[in-house]
């Protein structure tokens, strides 16, 4: 018995004198699931979406660019220049009042001039077109001054094409 108890201490002891492997390393994280990259149609429509303003307001019977509307052409025409594959059209609109074909006229009138600028803010003319819609395409319908001012526009329209 005595001998059991000495073997069995000596396979103890040897157990015991036996180094542990070390212990393996902590998984590395998981990385975070990879966010897709935004598509360029997806940051054109979000600095799209930013813009403030994508109307261009004109005074009574003119089609003269007023002051107050050129930070809003620039900042169309940033956005323009931002994405190259972004086409404007500008869209001539004007109040009720005068003929058809007048207005038609007129709204081309506008819309030509906004292009004139966009061009000198460096805009490629292969990437603009305009129209006009006359009075045919009317924002607001009532019959005074309020809403007339704002039927005599040009509207920017960007298309990623």
């Amino acid at each position: 018995m005595k001998r059991t108890v000495f073997v069995l201490l000596v396979t103890l002891a040897a157990a015991c004198s036996t180094p542990t492997p070390p212990a393996p390393p902590p998984p590395a994280p998981k990385p975070a699931p990879a966010v897709p990259a935004e598509s360029p149609m997806q940051a054109f429509e979000k600095m799209r979406s930013a813009l403030t303003v994508t109307s261009i307001y004109f005074d009574f019977d003119k089609s003269v660019i007023r002051p107050d509307q050129v930070s809003a052409i620039t900042e169309n025409a940033n956005l323009a220049n931002a994405y190259a594959n972004d086409y404007v059209t500008l869209q001539g609109n004007c109040d009720e009042r005068g003929s058809r074909e007048y207005n038609l006229a007129l709204g081309q009138r506008r819309a030509d001039a906004v292009k004139q600028r966009l061009l000198l803010l460096g805009i490629p003319e292969t990437r603009i077109e305009t129209v006009s819609f006359g009075r045919e395409k009317p924002r607001d319908l009532c019959h005074n001054e309020s809403c007339w001012s704002m039927n005599r526009r040009a509207d920017f329209v960007h298309a990623w094409k």
